[in-house]
């Protein structure tokens, strides 16, 4: 295990996203516009009409992933968390429908239908970004710590 301290965040944003955006790319947008380098998603939610994510299947490596993808479906966006490093928002979610909750890996492709707001704060004193350990998947590390 490996932690990274810093201060405390030095700002948050409130994203409203508007039924027809795109939530993964109005993320990037925001974080390349705002200069954000490491920051955490703290909070998502809302509905959409088109979604795609992908999880693993397997616990060996290299890791097979599927992409499950959902579209004209009225799905609500129950969460999202993630950690912006090195400008580079990586994301998780859960979506709902009327019977069941999927978790997976935020991918470009979901859709708002009615609304959305996400809720990202800055991180003051740190420097992220991510760096490929021995099987190629990429791990947080601090860059003042890269040989």
């Amino acid at each position: 295990m490996q932690y990274f301290s810093g201060a405390a965040p030095t700002a948050s944003h409130v994203l409203k996203l508007d039924p027809g955006d795109d939530v993964l790319q109005a993320v990037r947008e925001f974080v390349t516009a705002a200069r954000i380098r490491t920051g955490v998603v703290v909070s998502g939610i809302g509905t959409l009409d088109h979604c795609r994510m992908h999880m693993v299947t397997t616990t060996d490596y290299p890791p097979v992933e599927v992409f499950p993808t959902w579209e004209d479906e009225a799905l609500e966006l129950v969460e999202m968390q993630g950690v912006i490093a090195d400008g580079v928002p990586h994301i998780h979610m859960t979506v709902s429908d009327q019977h069941s909750a999927v978790s997976g890996h935020l991918e470009e492709g979901c859709r708002i239908l009615y609304l959305g707001e996400i809720v990202i704060l800055e991180l003051g004193g740190h420097d992220l970004t991510r760096v490929p350990n021995e099987h190629g998947i990429p791990q947080l590390a601090e860059k003042s710590s890269q040989a």
